[in-house]
């Protein structure tokens, strides 16, 4: 095995006793580091502190990754102007936060005869935020559903990436980012779109029996 010793150096090809002894003199372990090395490369360390450092680099680059997940945004047709500006304000900070936005118009009972009502909508919300999206499954039916799914644009990611970096520093100065703190997710109230959902499905079935 090739072995490198405690402060950096390399001592060469040893076998493994010898290696293994040289690193007892020292107080210290013998840890194999690349063991696709041709030959194998081992080095003299601190197995504890060597464990707990790659631990730390481990916990720091999920930190950094970007993780994007696809939340969903539902409206109705029946959606006012005013419920579908919350809705447009929910998807753009998803959007701003390096997520995936998938929007679901949910029909009921006679609202499927008007369908063009739904698409509209869905239009309206992509004038809103075409600034930050991609577009990746336009609006189109899915059973009693219209769905479209956006992305981040890549100046979204350049811009999350930048404050990451002001995050950092901050952080290593020992301060605390404004950004730091947790901001509440506005809440997406359904409540006024489904408070007649049983009456339009019962309305939906005494209109197919008849």
């Amino acid at each position: 095995m090739r072995v490198v010793a405690e402060d950096g150096s390399n001592l060469g090809v040893l076998p493994t006793d010898q290696a293994l002894k040289r690193a007892q003199e020292v107080g210290l372990d013998l840890v194999e580091v690349n063991p696709k090395g041709t030959p194998p490369v081992c080095k003299i360390l601190d197995f504890g502190k060597y464990k707990y450092e790659e631990k730390k680099k481990a916990a720091e680059a999920k930190r950094k990754q970007t993780v994007v997940e696809v939340k969903e945004v539902k409206i109705r047709p029946k959606t006012d102007e005013h419920d579908l500006n919350v809705k447009i304000r929910a998807i753009r900070r998803f959007v701003e936060a390096g997520n995936k936005v998938k929007v679901v118009c949910r029909f009921r009972g006679r609202e499927m005869m008007h369908p063009q009502v739904a698409a509209g909508q869905l239009q309206d919300i992509l004038k809103a935020i075409e600034d930050l999206i991609n577009i990746e499954q336009r609006p189109m039916m899915e059973q009693r559903t219209m769905a479209m799914l956006v992305s981040p644009k890549p100046v979204v990611f350049q811009r999350l990436q930048q404050l990451q970096r002001e995050r950092d520093k901050v952080r290593a100065e020992g301060g605390h980012h404004p950004l730091d703190q947790a901001h509440e997710e506005e809440e997406l109230h359904d409540d006024d779109d489904d408070d007649d959902d049983d009456d339009d499905d019962e309305e939906g079935e005494g209109e197919a029996e008849t």
